[in-house]
């Protein structure tokens, strides 16, 4: 059980057991932060409601509690910047539930869900932020404009970074690589077993090389070479023949 000089152990006792129930069945779009060690400074992330300019972004608050709690209602901070009618620039919120309309029974869950309802419809009237609100009421847009702006600036959650496993990424580049060819010597460095890599060699030279080396007109020009020869001896035999009879 924590302690806290500033609570009395009853209120903690009281508070322990609410944050609890807050975290086991938290708000809708809420998410409670618990320091066991101090329950006088309660955080809340609350997600911007859809359909308002604070969509998509993340408000993180806080509630203070004094030494009179729950008989005083606790004080309301936004941490993250935020540009709303109720939210003063430092972070206040004006808000009657903590203040005037405070009641010991309500409890930290409808406090929260009271914030959030404030993201959704703000009271210009009561405006701590009186550009905000001016805008609100005169320039709807333009204050929406300036709304989302704020929360992509602030309020944004970060992108999960991609990472591309080596595993994953050594397979894609595996299989860009043609499996017929994989593991087996070029034949351009295969010349000096010409012998064996014809007589076995199917795995190792693709179909349009084996039908090249195998055809007969692919032995047609050593053959024709050879047969040219010995009708270039002939001529020189007679042409010698002719040279001794002048003689």
């Amino acid at each position: 059980m924590a302690t806290n000089e500033n609570l009395p152990p009853k209120v903690i006792k009281e508070l322990a057991r609410e944050l609890k129930s807050l975290d086991e069945s938290p708000p809708e779009d809420i998410r409670v932060i618990v320091n066991e060690d101090n329950f006088s400074n309660i955080y809340a992330d609350i997600e911007g409601p859809h359909g308002t300019p604070y969509e998509g972004g993340v408000f993180r608050m806080k509630l203070i509690l004094n030494q009179d709690f729950p008989q005083t209602p606790p004080k309301g901070y936004f941490v993250t910047r935020i540009f709303h009618p109720n939210i003063a620039k430092n972070g206040e919120i004006c808000v009657n539930t903590l203040k005037k309309d405070w009641k010991p029974t309500l409890g930290l869950r409808h406090v929260l869900l009271v914030v959030r309802c404030l993201l959704i419809e703000p009271f210009p009237e009561s405006a701590l932020n009186e550009e905000a609100g001016k805008m609100l009421m005169e320039d709807y847009d333009g204050y929406a404009k300036h709304a989302r702006l704020m929360t992509s600036i602030h309020a944004m959650k970060p992108k999960p970074k991609v990472k591309v496993a080596i595993a994953e990424s050594t397979s894609v580049n595996a299989a860009s690589v043609d499996p017929d060819t994989m593991g087996h010597t070029p034949l351009m460095h295969n010349t000096a077993n010409k012998d064996h890599s014809l007589e076995g060699g199917l795995s190792v030279v693709g179909p349009d090389a084996i039908a090249a080396c195998t055809s007969p007109s692919a032995k047609k020009p050593k053959e024709d070479l050879g047969a040219a020869k010995p009708v270039v001896d002939k001529k020189k035999m007679d042409v010698r023949k002719k040279s001794l009879k002048r003689l």
